[in-house]
Protein backbone atom coordinates (compact mmCIF):
# COMPACT_ATOMS: atom_id res chain seq x y z
CA UNK A 1 0.00 0.00 0.00
CA UNK A 2 2.91 2.19 0.98
CA UNK A 3 4.44 1.18 -2.26
CA UNK A 4 1.19 2.18 -4.32
CA UNK A 5 1.09 5.07 -2.63
CA UNK A 6 4.41 6.08 -3.35
CA UNK A 7 4.65 5.36 -6.68
CA UNK A 8 1.50 8.04 -6.96
CA UNK A 9 3.03 10.52 -5.59
CA UNK A 10 6.12 10.42 -8.06
CA UNK A 11 4.22 10.03 -10.77
CA UNK A 12 1.96 13.33 -9.97
CA UNK A 13 5.43 14.85 -9.16
CA UNK A 14 6.97 14.00 -12.50
CA UNK A 15 3.91 14.87 -14.07
CA UNK A 16 3.97 18.10 -12.75
CA UNK A 17 7.68 18.73 -13.60
CA UNK A 18 7.24 17.75 -17.47
CA UNK A 19 4.48 20.28 -17.60
CA UNK A 20 6.60 23.12 -16.14
CA UNK A 21 9.26 21.69 -18.41
CA UNK A 22 7.01 22.15 -21.94
CA UNK A 23 7.75 25.78 -23.31
CA UNK A 24 4.69 28.33 -23.30
CA UNK A 25 3.21 28.55 -26.38
CA UNK A 26 0.94 31.51 -26.02
CA UNK A 27 1.74 34.17 -24.18
CA UNK A 28 -1.00 37.02 -23.76
CA UNK A 29 -0.01 40.80 -23.98
CA UNK A 30 -3.36 41.77 -22.91
CA UNK A 31 -7.01 41.20 -25.02
CA UNK A 32 -5.77 42.02 -28.94
CA UNK A 33 -2.15 41.08 -28.63
CA UNK A 34 -0.72 37.45 -28.44
CA UNK A 35 2.31 35.65 -29.20
CA UNK A 36 2.34 31.93 -30.64
CA UNK A 37 5.60 29.72 -29.73
CA UNK A 38 6.59 28.25 -32.79
CA UNK A 39 10.06 26.71 -32.40
CA UNK A 40 13.21 28.14 -30.78
CA UNK A 41 13.06 31.14 -30.61
CA UNK A 42 10.53 31.96 -33.06
CA UNK A 43 7.18 33.21 -32.65
CA UNK A 44 3.97 34.53 -34.56
CA UNK A 45 2.59 37.86 -32.95
CA UNK A 46 -1.19 37.92 -33.63
CA UNK A 47 -3.26 41.30 -33.00
CA UNK A 48 -6.76 41.59 -33.38
CA UNK A 49 -8.15 45.17 -34.78
CA UNK A 50 -11.80 46.40 -35.54
CA UNK A 51 -13.12 48.13 -39.17
CA UNK A 52 -16.47 49.16 -39.33
CA UNK A 53 -16.96 48.07 -42.80
CA UNK A 54 -15.77 44.00 -41.35
CA UNK A 55 -15.71 44.26 -37.72
CA UNK A 56 -13.03 41.83 -35.37
CA UNK A 57 -10.42 40.35 -37.55
CA UNK A 58 -6.74 39.36 -36.33
CA UNK A 59 -3.43 40.02 -38.56
CA UNK A 60 0.17 37.85 -37.94
CA UNK A 61 3.37 38.72 -38.09
CA UNK A 62 6.66 36.77 -37.08
CA UNK A 63 9.66 37.61 -34.33
CA UNK A 64 13.02 35.64 -34.33
CA UNK A 65 14.90 36.11 -31.66
CA UNK A 66 18.32 35.79 -31.17
CA UNK A 67 21.26 37.13 -29.23
CA UNK A 68 19.27 39.73 -27.13
CA UNK A 69 17.48 41.26 -30.34
CA UNK A 70 14.50 40.26 -32.69
CA UNK A 71 13.76 40.51 -36.21
CA UNK A 72 10.32 41.29 -36.60
CA UNK A 73 8.10 41.04 -40.17
CA UNK A 74 5.08 42.61 -40.50
CA UNK A 75 3.79 45.05 -37.74
CA UNK A 76 0.63 45.50 -35.83
CA UNK A 77 -1.88 47.74 -37.50
CA UNK A 78 -1.19 50.79 -35.63
CA UNK A 79 1.96 52.36 -33.79
CA UNK A 80 0.27 52.35 -30.26
CA UNK A 81 -0.05 48.13 -30.75
CA UNK A 82 3.30 48.25 -32.06
CA UNK A 83 4.81 50.03 -28.86
CA UNK A 84 3.13 47.12 -26.63
CA UNK A 85 4.25 44.77 -28.14
CA UNK A 86 8.12 45.94 -28.55
CA UNK A 87 7.54 46.87 -24.91
CA UNK A 88 6.58 43.42 -23.77
CA UNK A 89 9.47 42.10 -25.63
CA UNK A 90 12.17 44.81 -23.60
CA UNK A 91 10.59 44.22 -20.46
CA UNK A 92 9.66 40.89 -20.24
CA UNK A 93 11.72 38.93 -22.51
CA UNK A 94 15.13 41.22 -21.93
CA UNK A 95 15.33 41.59 -26.08
CA UNK A 96 15.51 44.37 -28.39
CA UNK A 97 13.40 44.69 -32.03
CA UNK A 98 16.38 45.94 -34.48
CA UNK A 99 15.53 44.74 -37.52
CA UNK A 100 11.59 44.81 -39.37
CA UNK A 101 10.34 43.47 -42.60
CA UNK A 102 7.64 44.73 -44.37
CA UNK A 103 5.80 42.40 -46.61
CA UNK A 104 3.56 45.11 -48.31
CA UNK A 105 2.51 48.55 -48.11
CA UNK A 106 -1.13 48.11 -45.91
CA UNK A 107 -1.26 49.08 -42.90
CA UNK A 108 -1.07 45.31 -41.79
CA UNK A 109 2.46 45.35 -42.38
CA UNK A 110 3.71 49.10 -41.45
CA UNK A 111 1.09 50.39 -39.27
CA UNK A 112 3.70 50.54 -36.48
CA UNK A 113 6.64 51.34 -38.62
CA UNK A 114 6.27 55.36 -37.62
CA UNK A 115 7.35 53.93 -33.86
CA UNK A 116 9.67 51.44 -34.68
CA UNK A 117 11.72 53.81 -37.04
CA UNK A 118 11.70 56.38 -33.43
CA UNK A 119 13.58 53.63 -32.09
CA UNK A 120 15.95 53.23 -34.55
CA UNK A 121 15.20 50.34 -35.82
CA UNK A 122 16.04 49.74 -39.22
CA UNK A 123 13.26 48.55 -42.15
CA UNK A 124 13.85 46.64 -45.08
CA UNK A 125 11.43 46.60 -47.99
CA UNK A 126 10.77 45.88 -51.72
CA UNK A 127 11.48 49.16 -53.66
CA UNK A 128 7.54 48.56 -55.32
CA UNK A 129 6.62 48.86 -51.82
CA UNK A 130 9.01 51.79 -50.48
CA UNK A 131 7.85 53.72 -53.79
CA UNK A 132 3.81 53.14 -52.91
CA UNK A 133 4.73 54.81 -49.51
CA UNK A 134 6.48 58.11 -50.89
CA UNK A 135 3.15 58.03 -53.04
CA UNK A 136 0.46 57.77 -50.09
CA UNK A 137 2.64 60.03 -48.19
CA UNK A 138 3.35 56.98 -45.63
CA UNK A 139 6.27 56.46 -43.87
CA UNK A 140 9.20 54.74 -45.68
CA UNK A 141 11.39 52.09 -44.65
CA UNK A 142 14.88 52.74 -44.66
CA UNK A 143 16.10 49.83 -46.60
CA UNK A 144 15.22 48.93 -50.10
CA UNK A 145 15.48 45.85 -52.40
CA UNK A 146 14.52 45.01 -55.99
CA UNK A 147 13.60 41.06 -56.59
CA UNK A 148 15.55 39.19 -53.43
CA UNK A 149 17.53 40.13 -50.26
CA UNK A 150 19.08 37.54 -48.36
CA UNK A 151 20.62 38.65 -45.11
CA UNK A 152 22.58 37.12 -42.06
CA UNK A 153 20.19 37.94 -39.25
CA UNK A 154 23.05 37.11 -35.75
CA UNK A 155 23.57 33.70 -37.32
CA UNK A 156 20.35 32.83 -38.93
CA UNK A 157 19.65 33.40 -42.80
CA UNK A 158 16.98 35.31 -44.10
CA UNK A 159 15.11 35.17 -47.71
CA UNK A 160 13.28 38.12 -48.77
CA UNK A 161 11.78 38.05 -52.09
CA UNK A 162 9.46 39.20 -54.73
CA UNK A 163 7.80 36.34 -56.78
CA UNK A 164 5.30 38.86 -58.61
CA UNK A 165 1.43 40.02 -57.34
CA UNK A 166 -1.55 38.44 -56.02
CA UNK A 167 -2.79 39.75 -52.55
CA UNK A 168 -1.26 43.56 -54.01
CA UNK A 169 1.46 44.22 -56.76
CA UNK A 170 4.12 44.47 -54.25
CA UNK A 171 3.84 41.49 -51.63
CA UNK A 172 6.94 39.69 -50.86
CA UNK A 173 7.76 36.32 -48.84
CA UNK A 174 10.27 36.02 -46.23
CA UNK A 175 11.65 32.41 -46.35
CA UNK A 176 13.88 30.79 -43.23
CA UNK A 177 15.69 27.86 -44.59
CA UNK A 178 17.19 26.88 -41.48
CA UNK A 179 13.81 26.51 -39.56
CA UNK A 180 12.06 25.68 -42.63
CA UNK A 181 9.59 28.48 -42.35
CA UNK A 182 7.63 30.46 -44.92
CA UNK A 183 5.75 33.85 -43.71
CA UNK A 184 3.51 34.23 -47.13
CA UNK A 185 1.88 37.04 -45.48
CA UNK A 186 -1.39 38.28 -47.15
CA UNK A 187 -0.03 36.56 -50.53
CA UNK A 188 -1.51 33.49 -48.64
CA UNK A 189 -4.44 32.55 -47.21
CA UNK A 190 -5.49 30.41 -44.17
CA UNK A 191 -7.73 27.00 -44.49
CA UNK A 192 -10.51 28.61 -43.18
CA UNK A 193 -10.40 31.65 -46.14
CA UNK A 194 -13.69 30.85 -48.07
CA UNK A 195 -12.31 33.80 -50.26
CA UNK A 196 -9.49 36.09 -50.77
CA UNK A 197 -10.54 38.78 -49.12
CA UNK A 198 -10.04 42.07 -49.79
CA UNK A 199 -9.16 42.87 -53.70
CA UNK A 200 -8.93 46.87 -53.37
CA UNK A 201 -4.96 46.40 -54.44
CA UNK A 202 -5.20 42.63 -55.57
CA UNK A 203 -3.71 41.54 -59.20
CA UNK A 204 -6.16 38.12 -59.44
CA UNK A 205 -4.65 37.42 -63.05
CA UNK A 206 -1.25 36.85 -61.41
CA UNK A 207 -1.57 35.79 -57.98
CA UNK A 208 -1.97 31.82 -58.69
CA UNK A 209 0.92 32.36 -60.83
CA UNK A 210 2.84 33.93 -57.96
CA UNK A 211 2.45 31.31 -55.79
CA UNK A 212 3.01 28.56 -57.95
CA UNK A 213 6.26 29.75 -57.86
CA UNK A 214 6.93 29.88 -54.48
CA UNK A 215 6.12 26.39 -54.47
CA UNK A 216 8.82 25.76 -56.86
CA UNK A 217 11.10 27.28 -54.90
CA UNK A 218 10.99 26.18 -51.85
CA UNK A 219 10.25 22.50 -51.98
CA UNK A 220 10.11 21.67 -48.28
CA UNK A 221 7.95 23.39 -45.85
CA UNK A 222 7.32 22.80 -42.10
CA UNK A 223 4.87 25.72 -41.28
CA UNK A 224 2.93 28.40 -44.02
CA UNK A 225 2.33 31.63 -42.36
CA UNK A 226 -0.51 33.61 -44.03
CA UNK A 227 -1.52 37.09 -43.19
CA UNK A 228 -3.91 36.59 -41.26
CA UNK A 229 -5.98 32.96 -39.43
CA UNK A 230 -3.93 29.93 -38.69
CA UNK A 231 -0.41 28.52 -39.70
CA UNK A 232 -0.16 26.06 -41.70
CA UNK A 233 2.03 23.75 -43.80
CA UNK A 234 2.07 23.36 -47.98
CA UNK A 235 -2.02 22.75 -48.08
CA UNK A 236 -2.41 26.63 -47.23
CA UNK A 237 -0.54 27.41 -50.77
CA UNK A 238 -2.47 24.68 -52.63
CA UNK A 239 -6.00 26.34 -51.34
CA UNK A 240 -5.00 30.00 -52.01
CA UNK A 241 -4.63 28.75 -55.36
CA UNK A 242 -8.18 26.71 -55.50
CA UNK A 243 -8.98 30.03 -54.15
CA UNK A 244 -7.42 32.41 -56.84
CA UNK A 245 -8.83 29.84 -59.55
CA UNK A 246 -12.73 30.47 -57.88
CA UNK A 247 -12.15 33.90 -58.47
CA UNK A 248 -11.11 33.84 -61.86
CA UNK A 249 -14.05 31.56 -63.26
CA UNK A 250 -16.55 33.90 -61.78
Amino acid sequence: MIKNIGFLIFISLFGLLTTMAQPQKNILIGDDIQLIHLQDSVYVHVTWHHLDNFGRFSSNGLILIKDGQALMIDTPMDNVMTERLARFLKDSLSVSVTRLITGHFHGDCLGGLEYLQSIGVESIANSRTIAKCEELDLPIPSTSFTDSLTFDFNGVQIDCQYFGAGHSFDNITVWIPGNKILFGGCLVKSMDSKGLGNLSDAIVSDWDITIKKVMKRYSVFKIVIPGHGDIGGTELLTHTIELVEKEKAK
